[in-house]
């Protein structure tokens, strides 16, 4: 009798523990708690890049430089002057600029991860994604940065959008959508490479191809043919095609709406794959 009776307060108490322990536990994080969480930690990332200003180096010097460059060295010997290939160059420096900035966001997050700094919000009860989109978010500031640079550059190099004001604003908004898009590949690569300099070299292995093997700098009809057809479906060069056709025409063609597709496509696939691969490092 005295066996089976404490058996009894065990089984009790075992199941007054089990059930005040699941009510302790926090709750999932709402939506709104979710987007809340990701602002916050947006903003943390904008204090870092006030405190370390160098890291707008590369949406700030970079587009004047390569603007200039481009423009003087290849002008000439591509479309005959300078004023001419400035309609050709500056889609192809917006995206080149977006590609170059989306980089760092893998490269930071895994800096942060090596240093501990997310074995601090593991301990926190906020949503897993909530410390991978607030950097993603903070990082919109920069490409729009970029964007607005290069543009401006061209303007004071002589370059004449035909798009008017519409189409410029239409081409700054697509390079900014397209650079947080492509931001989520190099996320991923963050959560899985085993360092900073590893995630910096499989995102140059990556950046370079996709920007230079694309029409970004040269018309992809003066390719040769097996050339021509990786240019034509390279996911570079139909953004370029649609910032130039919102650019220079002021048009929404199809190639906006491949462009803006392919960023649907990058973000649906690679997002995921991001939160997943970072739960596990969790």
């Amino acid at each position: 009798m005295t066996l089976l009776s404490t058996s009894g307060a065990v089984d009790e108490t075992v199941t007054a523990t089990t059930h005040v322990g699941a009510q302790d536990l926090p709750a999932r994080p709402s939506a709104r708690d979710t987007l809340n969480q990701s602002l916050a930690m947006a903003w943390r990332a904008t204090k870092k890049m006030r405190r370390n200003p160098e890291q707008f180096f590369d949406v700030t010097i970079q587009p004047l430089l390569f603007t200039a460059m481009f423009a003087y060295i290849f002008g000439g010997a591509i479309s005959g002057s300078v004023a001419d290939y400035l309609p050709i160059i500056i889609p192809g420096i917006l995206a080149q600029t977006a590609l170059t900035a989306c980089m760092a966001t893998g490269i930071q997050l895994r800096e942060d991860m090596d240093k501990g700094v997310f074995d601090r919000f593991k301990s926190l009860p906020i949503a897993r994604i909530a410390p991978l989109a607030g950097p993603a978010i903070a990082d919109l500031l920069r490409y729009g940065t970029a964007a607005t640079l290069t543009i401006l550059t061209g303007i004071a190099m002589g370059y004449r959008p035909g798009g008017g004001v519409l189409g410029v604003l239409g081409g700054w908004l697509l390079t900014v959508v397209a650079g947080w898009s492509l931001a989520w590949i190099f996320t991923w690569l963050g959560t899985v490479a085993r360092s900073a300099q590893a995630v910096q070299g499989i995102s140059m292995m990556i950046m370079f191809p996709l920007t230079f093997l694309s029409n970004a700098f040269v018309p992809a009809d003066t390719l040769p043919g097996w050339l021509k057809a990786f240019v034509n479906v390279n996911p570079v060069s139909h953004v370029v095609t649609a910032v130039r056709d919102l650019l220079n025409d002021g048009q929404v063609t199809a190639q906006v709406g491949w462009a803006l597709l392919g960023c649907v496509v990058t973000v649906a696939v690679f997002l995921p794959l991001s939160v997943r691969s970072y739960s596990r490092k969790m």
